[in-house]
């Protein structure tokens, strides 16, 4: 018997028993479209992390710094000294301060509310920083210029604009130059950045930077306490790193405050290996819904050496081999999984996209080349394995026996 004719007799054994076969394909379906769909999801949660750094920029340092009592000058003070004195690795410091208290932006009729929690999507927000907070953060000017070292010294009454701030106030107008009110206080708009371009990361865009002198007459005077520092590399990152821990590590104890310095590299790899884990879990779940339909076929695939008992003793009486009853029984069982695989494939294609739709934000979730083919030949070689032993135990049938049953 050749492989046309083997495969001819495999589809035509489907055929004739349709919902049987369709019975037991059903467990791999299920678990193939698991795996195209879990596996799917966290892939696309992945790229959106990934978006997300990429969006904040690589090589920046995150400093939180706490002193209780300050003996030798102010943390801001000291860190923004110690950075200038490292530009061979540093690009620029800034602190990073939200103001939470309650504010009030107004230009002509419009008007926001930064605790405006109903629309949060919507609401504005101010941020205060140093001349340097732009290059920190990843943010590129449209128009205008940047905060400078006077406006933080001299704490002028100018602030610079997120895209999505500029748009809420001014529309498609160019701002620069144009007054805005905080809390009833002037601001001259001085420039404005270009969109992050990060979906479901509005608040990125939906900001307005003040010098971060403010601080005394916004937030209360709260001790400022996270820094932003920039590294101009990776390789940089990691020494600037090392380098500021000894630095903080010098004046802030654990009697008198307390200190964290890290990076979001480590974040975006620490974030990826957890994916890498969770795909691997999600994985292994959907995979034990594969062994379970596989044990599904090997009981039908028993159920078939049974019920064609006689055929087998009159192929063998005729002087078929033993080898070719095994390939017939194998490729039956990998067809009947290969058909299941590939419409768990288009339904996890299906569930992927939904899945994205409504978990992802909307995020066209296509499943990977590697993770369909993957599914379909596992849930073929899944086939082969579990049809195995119904297939040796076909062809060991002896032809006077066979021929007898019934």
């Amino acid at each position: 018997m050749n492989l046309m004719q083997a495969f001819k007799m495999a589809f035509k054994s489907i055929a004739a028993k349709k919902m049987r076969s369709f019975l037991t394909m059903l467990g791999i379906i299920i678990g193939v479209a698991s795996v195209v769909i879990m596996v799917s999801v966290v892939q696309g949660q992945n790229k959106r992390s990934m978006e997300y750094f990429e969006a904040m920029g690589d090589n920046k340092i995150q400093v939180y710094a706490y002193q209780r009592f300050e003996t030798s000058g102010s943390v801001s003070g000291l860190l923004y000294e110690y950075c200038l004195g490292m530009q061979d690795l540093v690009l620029g410091v800034t602190p990073q301060i939200d103001v939470w208290r309650e504010i009030t932006i107004r230009y002509g009729a419009k008007s926001f509310n930064t605790n405006d929690w109903d629309r949060w999507e919507d609401r504005l927000s101010v941020v205060l920083g140093s001349d340097q907070y732009g290059v920190c953060n990843n943010y590129t000017l449209g128009s205008g210029r940047e905060l400078s070292f006077l406006d933080i010294d001299k704490s002028n009454q100018v602030c610079v604009l997120g895209a999505g701030a500029k748009a809420k106030l001014f529309d498609f107008v160019d701002p620069v130059g144009e007054t805005i009110f905080i809390n009833n206080q002037p601001f001259l708009v001085v420039g404005w950045y270009e969109s992050i371009g990060l979906d479901g990361w509005n608040e990125l865009d939906n900001m307005i930077l003040l010098p971060y002198t403010f601080n005394r007459t916004l937030n209360d005077n709260q001790q400022i306490t996270q820094y932003v520092v920039k590294a101009k590399s990776a390789a940089a990152t990691t020494l600037s790193i090392a380098k500021l821990k000894a630095f903080l590590g010098g004046f802030i104890t654990d009697d008198n405050g307390y200190y964290d310095v890290s990076s979001n590299n480590d974040w975006a790899n620490q974030m990826q290996e957890q994916n890498l884990m969770q795909s691997l879990v999600l994985g292994a779940i959907a995979g034990i819904s594969l062994l379970v339909g596989g044990i599904g076929i090997m009981n039908i695939m028993l159920v078939t050496v049974t019920e064609r008992t006689r055929e087998i003793g009159i192929r063998k009486a005729i002087g078929a081999e033993r080898k070719s009853i095994i390939v017939q029984f194998l490729i039956e069982a990998a067809v009947i999984c290969g058909i299941g695989g590939a419409i768990g494939i288009t339904l996890g294609c299906m569930g992927a996209l939904i899945a994205g739709k409504f978990l992802l934000q909307g995020m066209i979730l296509w499943p990977s080349m590697t993770i369909t083919v993957g599914a379909f030949t596992f849930s073929v070689v899944l086939g082969v394995v579990f049809g195995l032993y119904p297939a040796i135990k076909a062809s060991s049938l002896q032809p006077v026996e066979a021929l007898r049953a019934e």
